[in-house]
Parts: C-alpha cells; sequence; structure tokens
C-alpha cells in the first residue's frame, strides 16, 4: 500500500487539538492498513519520527436530521505519538498567513 492511500485525513476534533500539545496527532486512516504500515506512510509523508501508534474503529451511529434518519459511517483512526526529538507536523501548526 502506497503511502498517501493509508493515510486519509487529519481528525480535527477539540479533544485531538488538545492532544497536539503532547505531540499526538489523529488521522483518518485505511481500514486495511496495520500500525507499521500506518508509521512508514506518516514518517514518509511528514519526514517525522513516529514513537507509537495507537488504532481504533469508531463504529456507526444513528443520527436523525428531522423525519429523515440515517447513520454516520464507521471508519478506522490512528493516534500517532511523535518522538521529542522530531517537529511538529505542519499542517496542524498555527501559522499567520499574511
Amino acid at each position: 500500500m502506497k503511502a498517501h492511500n493509508v493515510i486519509k485525513r487529519p481528525v480535527i476534533t477539540e479533544k485531538s487539538v488538545l492532544e497536539m500539545d503532547n505531540k499526538k496527532y489523529t488521522f483518518e486512516v485505511d481500514k486495511k492498513a496495520n500500525k507499521t504500515q500506518i508509521k512508514y506512510a506518516i514518517e514518509e509523508i511528514f519526514d517525522v519520527e513516529v514513537e507509537k501508534v495507537n488504532t481504533q474503529i469508531t463504529k456507526r451511529k444513528p443520527k436523525r436530521m428531522g423525519m429523515h434518519s440515517g447513520y454516520t459511517r464507521n471508519y478506522k483512526k490512528a493516534i500517532v505519538k511523535l518522538t521529542d526529538a522530531s517537529n511538529d507536523i505542519q499542517i496542524f501548526s498555527e501559522e499567520d498567513e499574511e
């Protein structure tokens, strides 16, 4: 599996933003990817060193909008902890745009 096929998108929630202070970043990943593939993909794409990878599959939840009901989709997410020596991931850093 190629690196850009393993990592789908970053997950930006209130909890994931708070964890960025501890060098933990959350990504939505391919359901078939294992922890080793996720680690190599993050290291290749963002040029950082990964210390640890935790994964979890979020189950679908029922949602309703008026009389229409349905479900959210289920997906696999990875919480990646970087080593202390590596830099932050650039897409999450707060930069002033001028």
